[in-house]
């Protein structure tokens, strides 16, 4: 057993390193300032943001949220500022209080990922940009780009010479495609990490409306919470092999889908992610990142790690396929 005051939480970001592996997952903490109120955030390693569009958006008709069994389904759409608002009002209250930011951006065609990095590219405080590859694409008859590796490719190229010079994550679906395809596709054009998992699209009844729960068009919402972590830590369990095989070369995988615990963050370490991000745990205990985080350094040290990159991928010593069958 290691003290757990020896276990050193250093995580990587990109080619670089923050304090510790903790993030917020986009969407969850808005841009930050709700969140303040419970979290220093220059205390996580990174404060991943909402997702930023070109332009504002008011987002989705209500209802945008409804709890289900093993968690909660929304559909809140693009609310947010605009690239203009986010760097007028939001990234300069982050950068004021040395948040380390990643900025997640997204898009309905290409040149809208590219348009957005290359604003981003050079700004204080922002330290990585993560690609929302999971939202609706026009580019390619409304599919997600995610569900196809040679768009998800291009966006991940258009935003690597949009933005040389900072970190880049792709953010994957769960349920779109192979996420292992995907993957690779991201990790060939020049990501330096990739965001594990999007939410899932679900769907709930209300039962005495006799109608969807949400008010999106068409009822679909995305799935998080535990009932999502399963098919998560499978995501990064199958990619984290498929780079140990060779099928790509191996970078950063910032994990999330229902943490809650250190345990539930240990985990996904240990199927192969370099940190883990919170998401809809917030919206029931606000202060949780900084918990999980104390809950993952107890974790460790019971466990004799001395560094929390010693845990990384570790449960595929036992597995010799791709799928975990030994």
């Amino acid at each position: 057993m290691t003290d757990r005051q020896d276990v050193d939480l250093t995580a990587p970001l990109g080619s670089g390193t923050v304090p510790n592996p903790l993030s917020t997952a986009a969407g969850c903490a808005g841009f930050g300032r709700e969140l303040a109120r419970f979290v220093p955030l220059d205390e996580l390693g990174t404060l991943t943001t909402r997702t930023v569009l070109p332009r504002a958006g008011a987002g989705l008709p209500g209802p945008r949220i409804v709890a289900v069994p093993g968690g909660v389904l929304n559909a809140v759409g693009g609310q947010q500022p605009g690239i203009d608002g986010f760097l007028r009002r939001e990234l300069p209250w982050l950068a004021e209080r040395g948040v380390r930011t990643v900025v997640s951006i997204g898009g309905h065609r290409l040149e809208d990922f590219a348009e957005l990095a290359a604003r981003l590219a050079g700004r204080d405080g922002v330290r990585g940009l993560e690609l929302n590859l999971s939202a609706p694409g026009a580019a390619d008859r409304g599919l997600l780009f995610a569900a196809n590796p040679a768009v998800s490719y291009d966006v991940v190229a258009a935003v690597r010479a949009a933005a040389p010079g900072l970190p880049v994550y792709a953010k994957l679906a769960p349920d779109q495609g192979s996420v292992t395809e995907v993957a690779a596709a991201c990790v060939a054009a020049g990501a330096d990490g990739l965001s594990m998992v999007n939410t899932a699209r679900g769907m709930a009844i209300d039962l005495d409306a006799r109608r969807p729960a949400l008010g999106a068009p068409g009822g679909l919402g995305g799935l998080s919470g535990p009932a999502l972590r399963p098919i998560a830590v499978r995501c990064v369990f199958q990619v984290h092999a498929g780079m140990r095989a060779g099928r790509m070369p191996t970078v950063p995988i910032l994990a999330m889908g229902g943490v809650r615990t250190g345990r539930d963050a240990l985990e996904f370490t240990l199927a192969g992610a370099s940190g883990v991000a919170v998401g809809s745990e917030l919206l029931r205990d606000p202060t949780a990142p900084l918990r999980i985080l104390d809950e993952l350094r107890t974790e460790l040290a019971e466990r004799g790690f001395a560094a929390y990159t010693d845990a990384v991928g570790l449960a595929h010593r036992t597995t010799t396929t791709e799928d975990g069958r030994q």
